[in-house]
């Protein structure tokens, strides 16, 4: 089965080049733009991330403490991921499925405002969030905020879904653990008319995969080039980050 795929873009920011490249383009700054997946199809209308918060200061907070002014994250108007749906005429309970890739503020945020949809995590990265304490990459509050936690282990139980390493959620829509970025980092298949395109934040633009050059902000390099090398066996390859992608996809449409 096939699947309409889109684009939506819900801000961004600029990073140091170390950050987007490892040990690379060290006096170079680069501009992300986050963006979250939109499928549609076969019953099934599904988001890959929920995008930041509506509000962006707490998250800004804690990316300026760590690297500066120049990173804070910024969102025009109608980039909001409920006004970026509404203008596809898509309402928050339509949403039936929702993959979080990974487990960050700015992926999390608003995954309770879709009141009907299933919920996937790897289990890897649900694991990793519970079970540990402390780690120079994943502060717990940062993951998933204690209010929307608190949700996903009480009244939304029932709707989360802990992903196995190898996936299939509908005929035409798999995933898979990527890894490399966050434990919790996973691909997310689309079958579309155009092939099958690959969504992931293991990688965060083009250039890392068809350079097979890792992000210089990876929990484990070798996962990020086995990443590379699966996502290249499809024509469709998108990561989550790439300003570019507007630039291959004209209003984000993918297929």
């Amino acid at each position: 089965m096939q699947y309409k795929l889109t684009l939506l873009s819900m801000g961004g920011s600029e990073v140091p080049g170390p950050e987007l490249f490892w040990m690379g383009q060290w006096d170079k700054w680069f501009r992300l733009q986050f963006q979250v997946g939109l499928i549609q199809g076969n019953g099934i209308t599904a988001l890959v991330n929920t995008g930041p918060a509506k509000d962006l200061g707490p998250m800004n907070e804690g990316w300026v403490a760590f690297l500066g002014e120049r990173v804070k994250f910024a969102r025009e108007e109608g980039e909001y991921i409920l006004d970026q749906l509404a203008k596809h005429k898509v309402k928050p309970e339509d949403i039936t499925h929702i993959f979080l890739t990974p487990l960050q503020l700015y992926s999390v945020s608003n995954v309770l405002e879709f009141p009907n949809a299933k919920i996937h995590i790897s289990k890897r990265g649900w694991i990793h969030f519970h079970t540990t304490h402390q780690h120079p990459h994943d502060g717990r509050d940062t993951s998933i905020p204690p209010q929307i936690l608190a949700e996903l282990v009480g009244k939304s139980w029932d709707r989360v879904v802990l992903l196995e390493d190898e996936e299939t959620i509908a005929p035409g829509l798999r995933t898979w653990w990527s890894g490399g970025h966050h434990r919790a980092s996973i691909a997310v298949e689309v079958d579309t008319k155009a092939g099958t395109a690959v969504l992931s934040d293991t990688f965060f633009v083009m250039e890392n995969v068809v350079n097979n050059h890792p992000i210089g902000i990876t929990e484990n390099m070798y996962e990020c080039m086995t990443a590379h090398a699966r996502a290249l066996k499809s024509p469709i390859v998108i990561p989550l980050y790439d300003p570019k992608n507007f630039d291959r996809f004209k209003d984000g449409v993918v297929a």
